[in-house]
């Protein structure tokens, strides 16, 4: 998404340093010496300028708006090991689709503990990575503290292919973007369990996703969020596109198919591919538990990837 997000800001006049950590050796390999990203299908503009990990320095000089790209694990590091070269940012802007492993806290949380003093700014809706740096048409949601953060944030990178709604439900946006990659495992679940007989079970995704969709209103107004904002493109847009493509529906399928939920995950970890949405459904399940919730759709999603459960369980909650 980082590479995505650069290229959108490329081709808006900007300019960008596209700027990866140690963690990004393969990435970085494949940017430098084919300007391109392994898991994207354009090329990079050719004004974007690529920095390892050994050149920090030069990268941020100057910077005014950092996009941070990291997956929720990796955020508090790497905000450690920018903070002491982007003095002179305006805005620090998240695109991190989950809570850090361990405190639970939200991206905004984290990046303002280790970058005291500069706004952040959450980022959720349907955009998936591929289509933004092929220029297809997009929307977000650019939340902050305020309306005017946001729309301060996103100014450079509004555009008639991507195109900013403006939140000041941080806590709304965030843990929708962080449940839709749950919801999107369980409907995920169904593509597999329905292939070897050719089933689609379009009825009971249907039934499903509005029934995630349901939960993820419950949990969010519980945690101090907006009914609205989940009802809207961060909540129900962004969990129909993680349902019908990515990495997490993926992830589904193949738990579906009867592959153990372990070895799917090692496996696509294998191919580069993270998948926030397995760390975030214990996240949902601890959520509930705190406020006395009861997410039937969500728990079942859990029973399959922790307790041994079938994942045709998940089909026991139209009951």
């Amino acid at each position: 998404m980082g590479t995505a997000v650069a290229m959108h800001a490329a081709r808006q006049g900007h300019d960008v340093t596209l700027w990866g950590s140690r963690y990004d050796s393969n990435a970085l390999r494949h940017l430098t010496d084919e300007r391109k990203h392994p898991l994207l299908t354009e090329h990079l503009p050719s004004d974007v300028r690529v920095h390892g990990p050994d050149a920090l320095e030069a990268a941020a000089e100057g910077a005014r708006f950092l996009v941070l790209g990291a997956n929720s694990h990796g955020a508090r590091s790497l905000a450690r090991m920018i903070r002491a070269h982007v003095d002179g940012a305006l805005v620090a802007i998240s695109f991190a689709k989950g809570l850090e492993p361990g405190t639970g806290k939200r991206m905004s949380q984290v990046y303002g503990e280790e970058l005291p003093g500069l706004p952040i700014v959450a980022v959720g809706g349907p955009c998936l990575a591929t289509e933004l740096a092929e220029g297809l048409p997009t929307a977000s949601v650019w939340a902050g503290a305020s309306l005017t953060i946001a729309r301060e944030a996103g100014a450079p990178f509004d555009a008639p292919t991507y195109q900013l709604t403006y939140s000041d439900d941080v806590i709304g946006v965030e843990l929708c973007a962080m449940m839709k990659n749950v919801a999107a495992i369980g409907l995920g679940m169904l593509d597999g369990i329905g292939k070897p007989t050719g089933e689609d079970f379009k009825n009971a995704k249907a039934a499903l996703f509005t029934k995630a969709a349901h939960e993820i209103v419950s949990l969010v107004g519980a945690c101090g969020g907006r009914a609205e904002t989940a009802f809207g493109l961060a909540g129900i847009g962004d969990q129909l596109v993680t349902s019908l493509g990515g990495r997490n529906r993926l992830y589904g399928e193949l738990v579906g198919t009867g592959e153990t939920p372990d070895a799917t995950l090692r496996e696509l970890e294998g191919r580069g591919l993270t998948v926030e949405g397995v760390d975030s459904t214990r996240e949902v399940t601890r959520l509930a538990g705190d406020h006395g919730l009861d997410l039937p759709y969500h728990a079942a999603i859990h029973r399959v990837l922790f307790e041994g459960a079938d994942p045709r369980d998940i089909l026991e909650v139209l009951r």
